[in-house]
């Protein structure tokens, strides 16, 4: 099972007493007129909030980039903001099906949920379900976010138009420097601990070296195999890589083991993050993980955070 389809949902359980949830009187907006939003990840969230700007309340579920998205559990305080919610934006794929249990026992007739894999029809079994990581995804996104903004509050229409045209415009910058990266080291080897990153290492044209199958099973909780592991730990003492790319939010024993052997070899690292880090937008967010990428390449200096 896809690790992803494996986040802890021991806080829905609470949900089934919370009949008052489900009663609670739908609401299409908060006390100060504002359009009530949720982002099941807070990047989703920040999409929102970048193009509702003041006319929209954005609550992230997932928001903690000091913990790991998958071991995330549910709780009754989400379930009442998401129960409350006319927009929500969620990922799909087997991500954030706690999303999905916790609409399901909260009906709003004014709900609108807009899930990514569907609404860009990612097919059912794609592979790597960290769909932000391209810039194609947010772009698709905030369209509909606006659209469906505009429904709820069209007199305010221009406002929501303007938002996504600046949206738009701050993405062509990040691709600029994806750009930027994939025309300077096009089909340089990386290694990664598990597909976090992956749809930005195919867009700036980088080879990724590592097995999908190692990748999968990290990214599911399971052990690789023993061939996997030599495969990847090769890479190092070979040195076939420029670049270690690791999951910030999950090192466990076996990233740390593979850290140790990038340090060895002297491969340098960057730490990647599944959810947006604090203080950042969307855009200054993969901007940051690019530019440290080239910085690795290029001059072989190391990012584990981005502060």
């Amino acid at each position: 099972m896809n690790r992803a389809k494996k986040i802890a949902i021991s806080g829905i359980v609470l949900l089934s007493g919370l009949t008052l949830v489900a009663c609670t009187k739908s609401a299409s907006s908060d006390s100060n007129g504002k359009i009530i939003a949720v982002g099941a990840e807070n990047e989703y969230a920040n999409v929102i909030s970048q193009i509702g700007g003041r006319y929209v309340s954005v609550t992230a579920i997932m928001s903690n980039p000091a913990t790991d998205p998958h071991s995330y559990e549910a709780n009754t305080k989400d379930a009442s903001t998401i129960s409350k919610a006319t927009l929500v934006v969620q990922n799909g794929l087997g991500y954030d099906d706690f999303m999905n249990k916790i609409e399901s026992g909260s009906k709003n007739s004014k709900r609108n949920v807009i899930d990514v894999s569907k609404a860009l029809n990612y097919p059912s079994d794609t592979k790597n379900p960290h769909l932000w990581y391209k810039t194609y995804t947010m772009v698709k996104l905030s369209a509909l976010v606006a659209e469906n903004l505009k429904k709820q509050l069209p007199e305010k229409k221009q406002y929501f138009e303007d938002n996504l045209t600046k949206f738009n415009n701050s993405i062509n910058e990040v691709n600029s420097g994806i750009n930027k990266l994939k025309d300077e080291f096009a089909g340089t080897g990386v290694a990664v601990t598990e597909p976090v990153s992956d749809y930005l290492i195919e867009s700036a044209g980088l080879k990724n070296m590592t097995p999908w199958n190692y990748q999968a099973a990290v990214m599911n909780g399971t052990d690789p195999s023993p061939q996997d592991v030599r495969t990847q730990e090769n890479l190092f003492k070979d040195k076939k890589v420029k670049v270690f790319l690791y999951n910030q939010q999950a090192v466990d024993s076996s990233t740390k083991e593979l850290l140790s052997l990038a340090k060895q070899n002297n491969i340098p690292v960057v730490g990647v993050y599944e959810t947006m880090p604090t203080g950042y937008s969307y855009q200054k967010w993969i901007s940051a993980e690019t530019d440290a990428i080239s910085k690795a390449i290029k001059d072989g200096v190391s990012t584990n955070t981005l502060s």
